[in-house]
């Protein structure tokens, strides 16, 4: 574990001793990691690089393990300073571990509020053009939409599709956008025609990975993550993912080479 995290086997004794970690004992009393561990390990180090104080970041670390719903792997939640505050991002979702309550990012949202209308109205127009839009027009439209007017973006990238129904980018996105939505079946065939049309589409395999994940199909995603590993050998996500999911079905060593591979990318 100290190896790699990049820390002295003295500071990861000192972290399994204040209260947020929970590794088993192994023979003569030695601590035995979980993946679980090695997220909050991570993320404690990233936070103490950000300067927030160790009181707090071992504080907000064992109320987000109390907080997080049964059988909920931190390994999908987003953890992050701002400023001098720690923020958790589990989807659409943020919040303050210190102290519970949700967070709103104001700077996204404040931009979000004042072109919504704008997005919405340029989003009318490019429906009843007289003029069709391509393919490639809608995909792009998509793009400018999602931020301010996301359900317009996903007709747009819809609509890319139906003209163009090898175009890539279009499906990966609307996949992203069903999937946060809630709707991780429907990204899964966003994501295999995505595939169907480029097949050595990374972004396409990892996202399909973690839709799976979502559904519960746990060897179909470290098929995904494996053929996203394909494409692009130095995905270090889908090194990570692999990971855990390896350690999961109680494969040690292919979970400790991603492991090693995602330490030597992420340096």
């Amino acid at each position: 574990m100290a190896k790699l995290l990049g820390l002295s086997e003295a500071q990861v004794r000192s972290q399994a001793r204040v209260g947020y970690l929970a590794p088993d004992r192994g023979p003569h009393n030695a601590y035995r990691f979980s993946f679980q561990d090695l997220v909050l390990l991570r993320t404690a180090k990233a936070l103490g690089e950000a300067r927030i104080a160790p009181r707090r970041i071992r504080r907000a670390l064992r109320a987000l393990t109390l907080e997080l719903p049964a059988g909920r792997s931190l390994s999908g939640v987003r953890i992050s300073s701002e400023g001098d505050r720690i923020v958790v991002r589990d989807g659409s979702e943020a919040w303050n571990p210190e102290s519970g309550q949700l967070l709103l990012d104001f700077h996204v949202m404040e931009l979000a509020l004042q072109t919504a209308p704008v997005a919405r109205r340029l989003a009318r127009r490019a429906r009843r053009s007289d003029e069709p839009l391509t393919a490639e027009q809608w995909y792009d439209l998509g793009v400018d939409l999602e931020t301010a007017a996301p359900e317009d973006a996903r007709d747009a990238y819809a609509r890319a599709v139906a003209l163009d129904p090898r175009h890539a980018s279009a499906r990966v996105n609307l996949g992203r956008l069903l999937q946060e939505t809630g709707m991780p079946a429907a990204a899964v065939e966003q994501y295999r025609a995505a595939l169907k049309a480029r097949p050595r589409h990374p972004t396409a395999a990892f996202n399909l990975g973690t839709a799976l994940e979502d559904l519960g199909r746990r060897s179909e995603a470290i098929d995904a993550y494996r053929k996203a590993l394909d494409a692009d050998g130095d995905f270090a996500d889908a090194h990570f993912n692999l990971a855990r999911l390896y350690e999961q079905a109680g494969r040690r060593a292919a979970a400790l080479r991603h492991l090693r591979s995602y330490k030597l990318l992420s340096e």
